[in-house]
């Protein structure tokens, strides 16, 4: 169960309200906690703010406006109606509650008690720290825009409503975290989604009972698939707006949590982490023709190397023409020991490439590794060359999955099947990728089956994931998101 919040009311004494307020923030221990003191009218105005997160203009701007009643107004004037008048900005609400206030505070709100007052002025003066919206790495695109979501969630919203001028898009956020009172948006299109859907991710945000979620979304999606041991990404993220655009007008639901640029989509299937935004940039044939692509390079970061592997056990497999296939000298190193020791060292240089500071050494690691490692690996008989091919091969397969968290799936199960092909040859492999499908067959996320449509088959939308379909010709919404309004507007 949640923790029930403080409901103390604000006091018409501000000295109360003070005394209270110190308490809890600390002001005076930390530094970053503002407090400033005006007399207006002959009543003390006390301001509250976080130093880093208002914008200081704002802020002394509004104490321009209420020091200039002093000059405007006698004292018989009602401090609370000059107040409401005169604070000028566009966002501006009142509470009588103090948990409310607080929470606004350290939002980056400024919250405004006035001296025999029960309600206080809570104005949204936010000025985050953060970069400017840019193209993110991992979705880059030829053509296409160059904006992309930031740890901003207010830059992030507005950047989904410049795509989306819909009255019927609704923003709906809360606060999660008991300590962290993070920022959660969930973002839907009213007439569209599902409201049984958007009622469960509401009531799963609602439901979560921790401190804080210091990782953002990643610590969301935890609470809202609960995935447990299994490696495959229940959620789908994206950092372009264009992206979650595209997803909110086919009935999914977005949530954004502050201080991510990585937005969630929900409901998503396997076949939606293999989808890139490049496809839709280019005409449908080419679209096409760079879907299949990378649908081979999928398929090779999964089977290539437990299939080789198989025949390098059992050359009789291979029809006449083909028996070149196999190293012509096994080695000192067993050949699965050779393949899973190059292909754990593939993730010790995608590990290092991350961790190397800058690109200029990322790329010297890189030819350090290939030229010296590898050379002489096969020269003193740890690998041979063709285990070498092979795994390379596997590995721009795994690069040119479209999803991070889908490819370094994709190595997990991998992995398994070359240990099972290994031990157990033909019925390994054939045993071992049976229960690899019927086990994707079985995850669902959010009550949604993770391989439509092929299980279950819808023909329609499974045509539509293997050719990229010319938008105009595309017109109705996926009926596995189970939307409101089926048919697309014309």
């Amino acid at each position: 169960m949640k923790k029930t919040k403080n409901q103390k009311k604000i006091s018409s004494s501000i000295n109360m309200n003070e005394s209270y307020l110190k308490s809890k923030l600390g002001i005076g221990v930390s530094f970053d906690v503002g407090f400033r003191e005006l007399v207006v009218l002959k009543k003390r105005i006390q301001l509250y703010y976080v130093t880093g997160l208002v914008d200081t203009d704002f802020v002394i701007e509004i104490m321009k406006k209420l020091i200039s009643i002093n000059d405007d107004e006698n004292a018989h004037t009602d401090i609370y109606d000059e107040l409401n008048n005169r604070v000028v900005h566009q966002q501006v609400e009142k509470t009588d509650r103090f948990d409310k206030a607080m929470d606004r505070l350290l939002s980056g709100l400024l919250v405004i008690f006035a001296d025999g007052e029960e309600n206080c002025f809570i104005v949204d003066v936010r000025h985050y720290p953060g970069r400017t919206p840019e193209e993110p790495d991992t979705e880059k695109v030829v053509r296409g825009s160059r904006d992309g979501y930031t740890e901003n969630i207010i830059e992030n919203t507005a950047l989904t409503r410049r795509r989306i001028r819909d009255e019927r898009l609704r923003n709906e956020i809360m606060q999660v975290g008991e300590r962290s009172k993070t920022d959660i948006c969930i973002s839907y299109i009213q007439d569209v989604a599902d409201p049984d859907l958007v009622n469960l991710i509401k009531e799963e945000l609602q439901n979560i009972d921790v401190d804080g979620i210091s990782m953002a979304d990643k610590t969301i999606e935890e609470y809202l698939v609960h995935q447990g041991l299994n490696p495959y990404p229940q959620v789908r993220y994206t950092e372009r707006p264009d992206v979650a655009s595209t997803h909110l007008f086919e009935g999914h639901v977005l949530v954004m949590v502050d201080t991510s640029p990585s937005m969630i989509i929900v409901p998503t299937t396997f076949f939606h982490h293999v989808q890139h935004a490049e496809e839709y940039r280019e005409a449908p044939a080419v679209g096409t023709f760079i879907r299949w692509i990378r649908f081979l390079g999928i398929f090779a970061s999964l089977f290539l190397l437990p299939l080789w592997l198989l025949v390098v056990l059992d050359p009789t497999l291979l029809p006449e023409k083909l028996q070149f296939i196999g190293p012509n000298e096994t080695g000192n190193v067993p050949i699965i020991v050779q393949i899973l020791l190059a292909d754990i060292g593939i993730e010790f240089l995608r590990m290092a490439a991350i961790h190397t500071p800058t690109p200029p050494l990322s790329t010297a690691m890189g030819l350090i590794a290939a030229v010296l490692i590898g050379e002489i690996a096969i020269e003193v008989g740890l690998f041979s060359s063709e285990v070498i091919l092979y795994v390379a091969i596997s590995a721009i397969g795994t690069f040119a999955t479209p999803s991070y968290e889908l490819s370094v799936a994709n190595k997990i199960a991998r992995l398994l099947l070359l240990i099972v092909t290994f031990f157990f040859h033909v019925p390994g492999f054939l045993i071992g990728t049976t229960c690899f499908i019927l086990f994707l067959a079985s995850t669902r996320s959010l009550q949604t089956p993770y391989l439509w449509p092929l299980l279950p088959f819808n023909d329609k939308a499974l045509w539509q994931i293997l050719f990229r379909v010319a938008v105009p010709l595309s017109k109705t919404r996926p009926s596995i998101v189970q939307t409101k309004n089926h048919r697309k507007q014309s």
